[in-house]
C-alpha cells in the first residue's frame, strides 16, 4: 500500500504543469571584440643550405655566353644592327615578329621592379570567427611543407620583355578572351607579393621559372639570358629575406613555342587535352639542359624543385608521356648525383580522383582503375615503382610504338622522383562507357576515346558530389582523404598536395567586401586540410605538404572570372586584398602545427 501511495504521489507530481521562470535584465549591446591579427612568418625561418653555390656548380652544364635582350611590341621596328649574330638582339626581336601573336595588347602599369612597402596593420586584421569549429586535436608534422602556389604564365605578364621569347601560352587562346600578356604584373610586383605572403603567414611559395626567359633561343648551346637569371635570383633571395622557403617549378604549361613548330597544340597528335611539344625529338635533351642551368644556379637556396606541372594535360600523346618520364629521371639524377643536392626533386600531377559509382560492381571498379592508370600510372609506374606503362595505355595505343620503353630505357627512367605532387581539386564519379571499355579503346572515333570512361558529378543516390564552385570544383574532403590513401598505397611515395583551390560562385560579380568574405572557399580549404590531418594521423599516410592554389586571383587560361585566389586583384590598379579564406587557412595550420 505504501508503494502505491508513493507511486501515486510521483505520478501526480510529474503531471503538474512546469512553471517556467523567465529572467529579465537591462539590455546592453555586446562590445566590439578586440581585433586579432595574422601571425607573420619569422624572417629567419627560410635559412638553409641545400647544395653548393653556382660558383662551384657552373662546370656541370655546358658553358654558354650570357647576354641581355630588349622588349618587343607589334608596332616596333627591328632597328638592331647585329643581324649577323644568330642569337643576337635582332634575332631575338624576329622571334616575336615572326610568331605573329594575335591581338597583342600592352596596357601594363609597370616597366620596372617595384620596391615593396610594409603591409598596413589594418590589412592584417583577422575576419570575424565562424560559429562552427573544426577539430583541433590532430597536429601537422614539424617538417610539414605549408604554403601557396602560382605560375608564371598566370601572374607575371611582361611576356615580351627582358629576354623572354614566345611560349605556347601565347597561342592557347584564339578568340577574344583575355590573354597572358599582362595578368598580375608579378614580374615587376614580386617583392610586394612576397611581402604580403610573409605578413599573413605563408611559409612556402611555389612559383615557375619560364624556360624561354632563361634561354630565349631554348636549345642547348644558346645564350643564357642574364636578366632572367638575375631576376629569379632576386625572387629567391627576396623570399628568403622574408622568411619564406621557395619552391621552383621548371615548366607549368609554358613550353617554348618552337617545340610545336607549325602544329596546332589542341589538334595535332593531342589525344590528351593539349600538345605542349613534349613529343618533339629534341625535347628531352633541351629540357634537361634548361633544368641543369636552373638547378646549378639556385639549388643552394631552393629546398624543393618540381620538374613538370600536370604533364598529362600537355603531353598530348604517349610519346610525350615517355619524354616527361625520361627528362624527370635525368634531372633527378643530376640533382642528387652531380649537384649532391640535399633537398627534393619531384613531379606534380593533375587527376580529379575517379571513384566508381558502385564500388561493388567490378566493371565500375575497372573503369576507375583505368581512369587512374592512364593519367597517373603512365608517369607514376616508372618514376615511383620502376614498372612499365600500364596495360590500359598500351592496349589503347597500338599503332605507334615509339613510346614503348625498351628494357634498358625503362631501367634508366625508373625511380626518378622524391615525391608525388598531386593537384586534387575535387573528385569525379566513374562508370564504363556504353558498350564497355574494350569496344571503346579499339575505336578511335568513340567520343570517350582514349580514356574510355564516363564521368559524372552525380552520386548513385542522386545527390551531387558536393557544393559546387564557379567551375568544375566541388567541396569533397571525404573523397580527398580516400584519394590520399589510394596514392600512398599505390605508388608508395611521399605526397604533396601541390595545388588545391576553389573559385567561389560568381565571385567576380560581387562587391569587394563580399569577394573577400569568401566563406565557401574557406570551408573548402579547412575541410581539405582536415582530410590531410586525418590521413596523416589516423591512416598513417605520408603526406608531407600542402600548397594552396593560388595566392592571388590570376589568369585562368583565358578567364579572370574563375577566381581561385586567396587575394582579390584589382585589374585596373593591381592592388591586392586578402580574403577571409587566406586568414582562415593560415590560422588553421598555425593552430595545429607541432
Amino acid at each position: 500500500m505504501l508503494k502505491l501511495s508513493i507511486l501515486f504521489l510521483v505520478a501526480k507530481t510529474l503531471a503538474q504543469p512546469v512553471v517556467e521562470t523567465w529572467v529579465y535584465s537591462s539590455f546592453e549591446y555586446a562590445p566590439n571584440p578586440e581585433p586579432t591579427y595574422a601571425t607573420s612568418v619569422d624572417p629567419k625561418a627560410a635559412s638553409g643550405h641545400y647544395a653548393a653555390g653556382y660558383d662551384k656548380l657552373s662546370t656541370l652544364h655546358d658553358a654558354v655566353p650570357t647576354t641581355t635582350y630588349g622588349k618587343w611590341k607589334p608596332d616596333m621596328s627591328n632597328t638592331y644592327t647585329d643581324s649577323d649574330d644568330e642569337y643576337g638582339q635582332s634575332a631575338w626581336f624576329e622571334m616575336w615578329a615572326t610568331a605573329n601573336i594575335q591581338n597583342f595588347t600592352d596596357s601594363a602599369l609597370y616597366t620596372d621592379t617595384v620596391e615593396p612597402t610594409a603591409v598596413p596593420t589594418e590589412s592584417l586584421v583577422r575576419p570575424p570567427p565562424d560559429s562552427f569549429k573544426f577539430d583541433d586535436s590532430l597536429k601537422f608534422p614539424s617538417d610539414f611543407i605549408f604554403g601557396v602556389a602560382g605560375s608564371a604564365a598566370q601572374i607575371e605578364g611582361a611576356v615580351s620583355e627582358h629576354g623572354r621569347t614566345p611560349s605556347i601560352q601565347e597561342f592557347l587562346i584564339n578568340d577574344q578572351r583575355p590573354r597572358d600578356y599582362i595578368t598580375n604584373e608579378n614580374y615587376y610586383l614580386y617583392k610586394q607579393d612576397i611581402a604580403r605572403l610573409a605578413a599573413i603567414g605563408a611559409e612556402h611559395y611555389s612559383f615557375t621559372i619560364p624556360w624561354s626567359r632563361i634561354l630565349p633561343f631554348v636549345l642547348p648551346g644558346t645564350p643564357i639570358n642574364k636578366e632572367g637569371i638575375d631576376h629569379y635570383d632576386d625572387v629567391i633571395n627576396t623570399c628568403i629575406s622574408y622568411g619564406i622557403k621557395p619552391i621552383v617549378t621548371l615548366t607549368h604549361f609554358d613550353t617554348p613555342a618552337m617545340f610545336l613548330g607549325d602544329r596546332n597544340m589542341s589538334t595535332d597528335d593531342a589525344y590528351f587535352y593539349y600538345n605542349g611539344g613534349y613529343d618533339n625529338d629534341t625535347f628531352v635533351e633541351a629540357f634537361v639542359n634548361y633544368g641543369k642551368i636552373v638547378l646549378t644556379h639556385y639549388a643552394d637556396r631552393v629546398p624543393i624543385f618540381i620538374g613538370f606541372n600536370e604533364p598529362f594535360l600537355y603531353s598530348g600523346n604517349p610519346l610525350g608521356m615517355k619524354h616527361v618520364v625520361q627528362a624527370t629521371k635525368q634531372l633527378h639524377s643530376f640533382y642528387h648525383d652531380e649537384i649532391k643536392g640535399c633537398g627534393k626533386f619531384g613531379i606534380k600531377f593533375n587527376d580529379n580522383f575517379g571513384v566508381p559509382e558502385d564500388p561493388s560492381n567490378p566493371d565500375h571498379v575497372a573503369a576507375a582503375k583505368r581512369f587512374q592508370d592512364i593519367q597517373l600510372g603512365s608517369y607514376g609506374n616508372p618514376l615511383f615503382l620502376g614498372k612499365d606503362f600500364p596495360d590500359a595505355l598500351k592496349e589503347t595505343f597500338t599503332n605507334d610504338t615509339r613510346y614503348l620503353f625498351t628494357d634498358e630505357e625503362l631501367k634508366n627512367a625508373s625511380f626518378g622522383a622524391d615525391f608525388l605532387g598531386i593537384d586534387p581539386y575535387t573528385y569525379t564519379v566513374v562508370t564504363p562507357p556504353e558498350g564497355g571499355i574494350e569496344a571503346c579503346q579499339s575505336n578511335t572515333s568513340h567520343p570517350l576515346w582514349p580514356l574510355c570512361v564516363a564521368e559524372s558529378q552525380t552520386r548513385s543516390d542522386g545527390w551531387k558530389i558536393g557544393y559546387k564552385s564557379e567551375s568544375y570544383v566541388y567541396i569533397t574532403p571525404v573523397q580527398f582523404r580516400e584519394y590520399l590513401n589510394y596514392l600512398w598505397n599505390t605508388f608508395k611515395a611521399p605526397i604533396i598536395a601541390s595545388e588545391f583551390g576553389y573559385p567561389e560562385w560568381r565571385e567576380s560579380e560581387k562587391a569587394l567586401g563580399d569577394q573577400v568574405y569568401d566563406l565557401g572557399r574557406s570551408v573548402y580549404y579547412r575541410s581539405f586540410m582536415e582530410a590531410i590531418l586525418q590521413a596523416i594521423n589516423i591512416d598513417r599516410v605520408k603526406v608531407i605538404g600542402a600548397l594552396a592554389w593560388s595566392f592571388a586571383d590570376n589568369w585562368e587560361f583565358g578567364d579572370y572570372k574563375q577566381q581561385f585566389g586567396l587575394q582579390v586583384v584589382n585589374r585596373t590598379t593591381q592592388e591586392r586584398y586578402y580574403k577571409k579564406s587566406f586568414f582562415d587557412l593560415v590560422q588553421y595550420y598555425q593552430e595545429r602545427s607541432s
